[in-house]
């Protein structure tokens, strides 16, 4: 999918992710933006960047400091699924937090 919008479930993740960054305010987030393997390494590159930032932006909508987030695309070089079907596909194209003190 070429899409960086954030759908039901993923606003659901990231809620939750929000309410425990505001408990934990000693932590910064890395947001990862990652894609499927289809598409050219440039195009992959850039729509993991919008993944990230879509991620990051809704964070911030939800209270959590813009300082303490920042973005990083991965595009599609660190899948966490190594198959080529549409399950993998689904599964790769997603935003990871990282999370330091």
């Amino acid at each position: 999918m070429d899409s960086a919008a954030l759908g039901d479930e993923a606003r659901a993740t990231v809620e939750s992710h929000a309410l425990w960054l505001q408990g934990h305010r000693d932590v910064a987030v890395t947001v990862e933006g990652h894609c499927d393997e289809r598409g050219t390494v440039d195009y992959n590159l850039a729509l993991g960047e919008q993944r990230a930032r879509a991620t990051r932006d809704y964070l911030v909508s939800l209270g959590v400091a813009a300082e303490r987030l920042r973005v990083v695309s991965y595009g599609k070089e660190r899948p966490l699924d190594p198959g080529s079907d549409e399950s993998a596909w689904a599964r790769n194209r997603r935003a990871r937090f990282a999370v330091s003190r």
